[in-house]
């Protein structure tokens, strides 16, 4: 099944960049507008969330922006949201970690879970861009 799904993002890498988009869209959402109302009980403060919900909004642009416009060369704008994505799980992780006296247990499901989501699209992503540089 893997093998299938890393086939058809070869075929057509902009998939991914759409997942992604529409991942990220997810993410600021319930960080901006799910998580803040619910403080109280994942125990990260509303500015941290805010704080957070930047960069999906940046990713978002940048998926959708690469979804929509015809590129001959994918590789390097895979690679780079990829990266971005790494970056930004590092981020979240580094955040909790900050924050770790008032983290709740809900809090860091939320940010591993989203980490983990995270790291396997940014996996694929990775490994679509290196047969890209092979085709």
């Amino acid at each position: 099944m893997i093998k299938r799904l890393l086939k058809s993002f070869t075929l057509n890498p902009k998939k991914l960049f759409l997942i992604d988009g529409l991942g990220a869209v997810l993410s600021a959402f319930l960080l901006s507008v799910v998580l803040v109302n619910f403080e109280s009980i994942i125990g990260i403060p509303t500015s941290s969330l805010y704080l957070l919900a930047i960069f999906p909004i940046i990713f978002t642009f940048y998926d959708f922006y690469c979804y929509q416009k015809t590129h001959h060369k994918l590789k390097p704008f895979l690679k780079g949201i990829a990266m971005a994505n790494l970056l930004y799980s590092c981020f979240s992780i580094g955040l909790g970690f900050y924050h770790s006296k008032t983290v709740t247990n809900l809090g860091w499901t939320y940010i591993l879970v989203e980490v983990l989501i995270i790291i396997i699209l940014s996996i694929f992503e990775l490994i679509v861009a290196k047969q890209l540089a092979k085709n």
